[in-house]
């Protein structure tokens, strides 16, 4: 893929407390990504596993924060949470993926946590 088949970041800038990451992208897309809802999607082995069922539903992640952002090449961004998780590099694409499917993925982990007797906090 290249920068001109997908939108390209403008602006990622995280919120004061910490809570959200808001990235908006050269076709006017913006998105306001909570900091638990990034770390439950982390792209990292530790989330996703190796392949689809081998990913892990993580609970208890209702007031993560993000301690740190480092930009890797003109690709990805890595994201250290508050609990030391930073293994996972959230590509530009991924980020706006994330954005745009919320309204899906969010009810689903949420069903998912039920489930599985889990809880946010």
């Amino acid at each position: 893929m290249t920068h001109d088949a997908e939108p390209w970041p403008t602006e990622i800038r995280l919120a004061k407390d910490k809570s959200v990451l808001h990235v908006s992208f050269d076709d006017g897309q913006m998105f306001d990504l909570v900091a638990e809802y990034l770390r439950v999607n982390s792209p990292s082995a530790e989330v996703q596993g190796h392949g689809p069922d081998q990913r892990k539903t993580i609970a208890g992640k209702r007031d993560i924060t993000i301690s740190d952002l480092e930009q890797i090449g003109n690709y990805a961004v890595k994201i250290r949470f508050a609990d030391g998780h930073d293994t996972g590099l959230f590509s530009w694409s991924y980020l706006y993926e994330l954005g745009e499917t919320y309204q899906a993925r969010w009810p689903m982990y949420l069903e998912e946590l039920k489930a599985k007797g889990l809880a946010r906090d």
